[in-house]
């Protein structure tokens, strides 16, 4: 059940949040709770007082999402996609970044299978420690163990089923202290064999146990099983879900022979099945939506630009629905709207939430990714998108990473706009030129926007001043990221800048701002030369009638000795853009 602060509630209501926390206090309102120190109240309260119907559906950015509770896209279709696998008995792994839908995924295909398969789902975080993994008979228990009581619930009353597990438990216990991993195979297969229907295991959250070697030793022998499929009986198909593809996993021959070592899990099938959202199953969910709230909405302009912004992953598809709907809920009228969505990205890249937790982590535990993921934002720096290449590999099982055509770029302009943010606070801590721009945001705040012309303005003179006699390299290398230091104090809780990813490794970088309904394009160039900035201006007009925009902007870094720094402004095919030149 969904539940509204005292001050959500209130002004659906209209009354004080002091007259309804005395309501909770004297608890008059039914299902009312006290969190902490504040009340929450439930929504079928509010819903009754209002004369509205409370939803049957709600956005959901928190475990297993369930068609019967949550807005959510179809499935159908990749359900249909991995069962094809699994009924042509593949082993495979679906790893994906976090919270990416694996877990729902695994639900939903455990339903999706029931009638023809055994499903046997298992969690490892939930079911197994870290102490399970420190010798094979402790694991080849514990796992044991685990599997009996998932079997148990997926097999239900089922004679041949119950006598099967039963035999499998005794095995068990006959082999106490001896029961390892070769005992532990023999049983799964003995059971596989008594049991009247294939199996399916499907095992989440590997992640857990891929720093042990038991665990490889584990891979191994399901290997060694697959294999030898046609002489012993195994299982139809095995499901391992995490971040970490197991295929990358090495197993050691001998310990003395390190540099001898192969994949245990390399009979696994490749699954390139796509499990982000596309805008047509986000409009879909909108629409069912739209239908249980009675919205007016223009879903499929919605749902575009809800995909725009996070290229269809699944925790920030929800996460801004979810916000919106909040915002629908507290009577903005904008909430729908390319507004609210504004709205929503703002308050979501400043929230503190497990997946930003989970990135910074990972920045911090690798510092070159970090390294890599700066040179891209900041210098434009081209890479060429090979998983062989180790930090690619790991950015991309991060989920950080996409292939653009042979090129790495940042996954979503969520995460672009959240590593500019983090990177840019990391250098202000110590930084004269974010200093420069928080003393002067004043005066470029006008009553329309931004005052766009005195930002490169000003910032033109604290270049020159701060870094006018810094070699080439530096202003190459540098150039962009202090500009963005320095609007940083501008945009910070009010608008949302990211940059046109098409652009960045072109020798020059689009920037995009929007700032209270207006949106502003910046141009930042390396100065090339007159012919070069030329086609530069060419392809910034053109940029400005996809927007619809008549004034544009462009800051370029000239390496000419004999060159003006200042601002000037062009009149070009019936647009002004406004240059800049450092």
């Amino acid at each position: 059940m969904k539940y509204y602060t005292t001050k959500e509630a209130s002004e659906l209501l209209g009354v004080t949040k002091r007259y309804l926390a005395k309501l909770c206090s004297a608890k008059a309102i039914e299902g009312a709770e006290k969190r902490g120190s504040r009340w929450v109240i439930p929504e079928s309260f509010v819903a009754e007082k209002t004369n509205r119907k409370a939803p049957e559906h709600v956005f959901n950015t928190t475990g297993i999402c369930n068609p019967d509770e949550h807005y959510m896209v179809d499935l159908t279709q990749r359900l249909a996609d991995v069962r094809t696998l699994i009924d042509e008995g593949k082993y495979f792994t679906i790893n994906r970044a976090r919270q990416f839908g694996k877990t729902t995924t695994l639900h939903a295909l455990a339903d999706f299978l029931s009638g023809d398969y055994l499903v046997i789902s298992m969690d490892f975080q939930m079911q197994m420690s870290d102490a399970k993994f420190r010798n094979e008979n402790s694991f080849s228990t514990a796992f044991a163990r685990a599997f009996e009581n998932s079997f148990r619930i997926s097999a239900g009353s089922d004679r041949g089923c119950v006598d099967a597990l039963n035999n499998f438990t005794e095995e068990r216990k006959e082999a106490g202290d001896g029961f390892e991993l070769v005992e532990l195979f023999q049983a799964l297969s003995n059971l596989c064999a008594a049991v009247p229907r294939k199996i399916v295991l499907m095992i989440d959250e590997v992640d857990s146990a891929t720093n042990n070697q038991v665990f490889l030793d584990f891979l191994a022998q399901l290997r060694g099983y697959y294999i030898n499929r046609s002489r012993y009986a195994t299982f139809q198909s095995v499901v391992l879900a995490g971040v970490c593809d197991i295929r990358n996993l090495k197993r050691k021959m001998r310990p003395e022979e390190e540099h001898k070592d192969n994949s245990p899990w390399n009979i696994a099938a490749d699954f390139d099945i796509d499990m982000s959202f596309h805008p047509k199953q986000i409009e879909t969910m909108l629409q069912a939506y739209r239908n249980e709230r009675g919205v007016t909405m223009d879903t499929e302009s919605l749902a575009g630009e809800v995909y725009d912004y996070t290229s269809g992953y699944p925790y920030l598809v929800s996460r801004i629905c979810q916000l919106l709907d909040e915002a629908y809920l507290a009577g903005e009228a904008d909430s729908w709207t390319h507004a609210g969505i504004l709205k929503a990205v703002r308050k979501l890249l400043r929230e503190t939430n497990s997946l930003f937790e989970d990135m910074a982590k990972k920045i911090k535990d690798y510092p070159e990714l970090g390294t890599m993921l700066r040179d891209i934002l900041f210098c434009g720096k081209g890479i060429p998108f090979n998983l062989g290449t180790e930090l690619v590999s790991v950015g991309a099982m991060f989920g950080f990473l996409k292939d653009d055509n042979g090129q790495v770029a940042i996954a979503n302009r969520i995460f672009e706009i959240w590593f500019y943010n983090l990177f840019i606070a990391q250098d202000a801590i110590d930084s004269r030129t974010y200093d420069a721009g928080q003393q002067l945001k004043n005066q470029f705040i006008t009553d329309h926007g931004l005052d766009v012309e005195m930002i490169l303005k000003k910032f033109v003179e604290h270049f020159t001043e701060s870094f006018g006699d810094r070699p080439d390299s530096f202003v190459e290398e540098n150039g962009r990221r202090l500009f963005l230091l320095y609007i940083r104090p501008l945009i910070n809780g009010t608008g949302n800048y990211y940059i046109e990813s098409r652009t960045r490794s072109m020798g020059r970088t689009d920037l995009i701002i929007d700032y209270q309904g207006r949106r502003y394009i910046i141009e930042m160039k390396i100065w090339r030369g007159n012919e070069y900035n030329t086609r530069g201006e060419e392809q910034l007009i053109g940029y400005l009638n996809d927007y619809h925009l008549d004034r544009g902007y462009m800051l370029s870094f000239n390496f000419n000795k004999n060159k003006t720094p200042g601002v000037k402004e062009i009149h070009f095919r019936n647009h002004t853009l406004v240059e800049a030149i450092v």
